[in-house]
């Protein structure tokens, strides 16, 4: 893979998708596939199975992955609109 454009912890703004204009901070950069995870961006819910913790089981919703390419540093962002 190439070397991203963005890193961990900074502000981004999507381009492209369903949470397009949105903004949120990278938590994680998934490098092999590339991918981010955004914080509070594309929302997704998963079934956990029943343990001791969670007898009844639960559905939690986390933030799913947006490919890198539909992903713009802030900053950048910024600087193009006030042009």
């Amino acid at each position: 893979m190439a070397k991203a454009h963005i890193k961990k912890g900074e502000e981004v703004v999507v381009l492209a998708g369903k949470e397009k204009g949105k903004r949120g901070k990278i938590l994680q950069l998934l490098p092999a596939k590339n991918r981010a995870i955004v914080e509070g961006l594309m929302m997704i819910k998963r079934h956990e199975k029943k343990s001791e913790e969670k007898p009844e089981g639960a559905i939690v919703e986390r933030e799913g992955s947006i490919h890198v390419s539909n992903l713009m540093a802030a900053a950048k962002w910024d600087a193009r609109q006030a042009k």
